[in-house]
């Protein structure tokens, strides 16, 4: 059975022992025993050399999975590759607390890159311009020459867009490349293509091409995510009240809102690394987009319905693959896309959207309420356990009494050890 005929709808699975979650997961996704063997190995190290340089060995992140998502109908269980304690366990709580209400809802548009020529030493720079935009079609048929399976598969190159700009340097022209990538990440198509056009482009204008390049700014590639947060379930009308006091505040100003972002990021963030996706450039994407009105501000929107109940909508661009890159050649990756279930990058999209959303409601939920530390502190207690020297049974104890004691400190970890 597929995992679109299963839940993903499970209480107390942080419970469960280690070889019981992959149990779960196992069944849910029909993993092969060989792919389960995969949560316990390593990228070996000859793969790792073919995918960097200088290679010493590997970097390995933990590896959980969020459970009770539900995203337009199909339910989910969403790898999530993170060092930071309580985010997986927040955004599982956050995707129940959503599911009451018929859980995510998303929007996806076209998977349009851009890439940029940057033209300079330019006479006449209005005259170049026109002269651009009177040869599209050539240039779109130069750009499209580069790449014959992406237009096979429907891609390619689709519009030219001329930009004038000024600069210390003078005016400049700079010609933006729309590309539909399909179900990949884009960037080295969409660089070829604009190394392609770059002579041609100095021959029509008698300037100079500089920067040919993709950019991060993916603002033709937007994915929102809605949810509606059951009223009752968090704690009745004061306690969204409290939630919508909150937000505010990173809505007007943008030292809240860096770190409210960064609250979105950690559920996008996890979700991306483990597919193999790049998450700088989403990340770079993500905090030009939150600035694009001229002043830096959430990504996510929250407002009460008519019955009261919080919800919460959250658009941004996400240039995400499912094909090429890193996520074809680690096993991880690959695994983790198949736990997912997802068959196109739309739909990959569509998930790390839903997850920022959930991850964004936990963390504001919590400050809102019991305040941020709690989750964390009790995780952060188990860590000063094990550096206090505590093993086995006795680290959650240790991590007990500190956080009883409200004094998660080291020396103090050391003293609970030493009495056990």
């Amino acid at each position: 059975m597929s995992n679109s005929k299963k839940s993903s709808m499970v209480s107390g699975f942080y419970k469960l022992p280690v070889d019981k979650r992959v149990d779960f997961v196992k069944d849910f996704a029909g993993l092969t025993s060989e792919e389960e063997k995969l949560f316990s190995s390593f990228l070996d190290i000859e793969t790792a050399d073919r995918m960097i340089e200088n290679v010493l060995g590997t970097f390995e992140l933990p590896l959980g999975v969020a459970v009770n998502f539900k995203i337009n109908g199909k339910d989910y269980l969403i790898p999530m590759a993170t060092e930071e304690s309580s985010v997986v366990a927040a955004a599982s709580n956050a995707a129940k607390i959503a599911r009451i209400q018929g859980g995510f809802k998303t929007e996806c548009s076209k998977p349009l890159m851009i890439g940029q020529l940057q033209l300079l030493k330019l006479d006449d720079v209005a005259g170049a311009a026109q002269k651009i935009l009177k040869h599209k079609k050539e240039l779109l048929e130069l750009a499209n020459a580069q790449d014959k399976i992406l237009v096979k598969f429907g891609g390619g190159a689709k519009d030219l867009e001329v930009r004038i700009l000024y600069s210390p340097l003078g005016k400049m022209v700079v010609t933006h490349l729309i590309v539909d990538v399909r179900d990949a990440m884009g960037a080295n198509a969409v660089n070829t293509m604009c190394e392609a056009l770059a002579p041609m482009i100095e021959e029509l204008t008698g300037g100079k091409i500089r920067l040919k390049i993709l950019s991060n700014l993916a603002d033709k590639r937007i994915v929102k995510a809605k949810a509606v947060f059951d009223k009752e379930k968090m704690g009745g009308e004061d306690v969204v009240n409290a939630f919508l006091e909150s937000y505010t505040l990173a809505v007007i100003d943008p030292y809240r809102a860096a770190t409210h972002n960064k609250g979105i990021m950690n559920g996008i963030d996890s979700v991306i690394i483990a597919t193999g996706n790049d998450f700088r450039a989403i990340e770079a994407g993500a905090h030009a987009y939150a600035a694009r009105n001229g002043q830096y501000t959430s990504l996510s929107k929250y407002f009460k319905d008519k019955k009261g109940n919080l919800v919460g909508e959250l658009e941004l661009p996400l240039a995400v693959g499912i094909v090429g890159g890193a996520g074809n050649i680690h096993p991880k990756a690959r695994l983790c896309k198949k736990i997912l279930g997802i068959k196109t990058a739309k739909e990959l999209a569509e998930v790390a959207a839903s997850l920022g959303l959930a991850q964004n409601f936990a963390a504001v939920f919590a400050l809102s309420t019991v305040g941020i530390q709690k989750g964390h502190m009790s995780l952060h207690a188990k860590n000063i356990a094990v550096m206090a020297g505590a093993k086995g049974d006795q680290i959650d104890k240790v991590a007990e009494q500190l956080v009883k004691e409200g004094n998660i400190k080291l020396d103090r970890a050391k003293e609970i050890v030493g009495q056990l």
